[in-house]
């Protein structure tokens, strides 16, 4: 084995049975790390592969899987007859929440990993045992959505020094059933960062515009479209030149409503569009910040 093409790497993988969602988030000193590490499928688990990474672990290990095997019958399975093993390093969960991971020999120090319950992190040619120790603790005491937690778990192995040789590339890769915008595939949140001096920094700014794009509405944020709200509504649409100046906008009549569909749709925001006389105030803040 050639150790120059290991790719020496910190990752989490995750399962929350409660909701259903499982993911990985990785971080490295390595170009576009998401295309090669984090797989994952919905209602069935996730795995990490890395140092000397076999691609084929993703997609044979969500097979064995999805076939109803546990992580730690597929680890098993997928390093029986790998004879780079003892370059390898895995991380796999279940839909269940069990967890298993291998850190081959030949790793590069600092390599572990640290099983938890849901969880599993682990790295090679790391700054040290603080790395994984501090993504543990944070992840299990993060606050928020599976997202949310492996992020915070990303960025605080980053702290505690990360990949020695430095930062470049990070991914979150997140599934849930029926999980995308439209509902028809499994693919929750795929973010990555592929070459960035700041990696994990710039996944967090990722995943909050995610948020803004495709999370969905809180009720407790609608604003009924009249009043004080018709009025800057109107203002911002006209300054932006989706409504004339020399128009007379009392009410939110057909003429204001197609205009805010018309931002909304070059803006992004199809999934906090509505068709009522309501405006998300997120779309506000939003203007606000134009």
């Amino acid at each position: 084995m050639r150790s120059d093409r290991l790719i020496h790497t910190f990752s989490i993988v995750a399962c929350d049975p409660k909701t259903g969602e499982i993911g990985v988030a990785v971080a490295s000193k390595f170009l576009a790390v998401g295309s090669i590490v984090p797989w994952a499928q919905a209602n069935v688990g996730a795995v990490a592969t890395q140092s000397w990474a076999n691609t084929g672990f993703g997609p044979d290990g969500l097979k064995l899987l999805a076939e109803g095997k546990t992580a730690q019958e597929t680890l098993q399975l997928l390093l029986a007859n790998d004879e780079g093993k003892d370059w390898r390093q895995v991380g796999i969960v279940d839909r269940h929440g069990n967890a298993a991971a291998f850190t081959g020999k030949e790793c590069h120090d600092f390599a572990f990993h640290h099983i938890g319950e849901g969880f599993t992190c682990q790295g090679n040619l790391l700054a040290g045992p603080e790395v994984l120790d501090a993504m543990a603790i944070s992840f299990q005491y993060a606050r928020g959505d599976l997202a949310d937690r492996l992020l915070a778990a990303l960025i605080a192995g980053d702290e505690a020094g990360g990949d020695k040789r430095g930062k470049q590339g990070a991914a979150l890769y997140v599934v849930k059933e029926k999980g995308a915008y439209d509902g028809h595939i499994d693919r929750y949140v795929d973010l990555r960062v592929d070459d960035h001096p700041a990696p994990t920094q710039e996944l967090k700014r990722l995943l909050k515009l995610h948020r803004l794009y495709m999370g969905e509405t809180d009720p407790n944020k609608l604003r009924p479209i009249e009043g004080d709200v018709l009025n800057e509504l109107v203002g911002h649409l006209t300054r932006m030149e989706y409504l004339t100046a020399d128009g007379a906008y009392s009410s939110y009549d057909d003429v204001v409503k197609k205009a805010l569909q018309d931002y909304c749709a070059v803006e992004n925001f199809d999934t906090r569009w509505r068709e009522d006389s309501q405006i998300d105030e997120e779309i506000l803040e939003f203007m606000r910040s134009k």
